[in-house]
């Protein structure tokens, strides 16, 4: 595993427990290694053709690019959003052991 293999994925939650539930799933099925929650995110968006503004939670995912479509479709399973926020990065540089640990954990 090398650090060109691991993404970074944001997507935001309309309450904690939903997003604990969902990131504690997608770690337990080994298609993510981490999930840190962020919670009071407040967030302005254009829906329906009106703006709009939710107290969100932001949910940082850590995967791999080999498990992304898994987990991709697992997230949107597991999201009560109609269109979930899923935006996957790729960091331009991650130390040698994280990429290692994230190989690891996810599987």
């Amino acid at each position: 595993m090398n650090e060109n293999d691991i993404l970074i994925v944001l997507c935001t939650f309309p309450d904690l427990g939903k997003a604990r539930e969902t990131g504690t799933a997608l770690v337990e099925l080994q298609l993510a290694a981490c999930v840190n929650l962020i919670p009071a995110v407040e967030s302005i968006y254009r829906w329906e053709g009106k703006v709009e503004t939710s107290a969100e939670i932001l949910a940082v995912f850590k995967t791999t690019r080999e498990a992304w479509p898994r987990f991709e479709h697992r997230l949107k399973e597991l999201h009560p959003y109609e269109v979930p926020e899923i935006v996957a990065l790729r960091p331009e540089e991650v130390s040698a052991a994280y990429a290692r640990w994230v190989g690891e954990c996810v599987g």
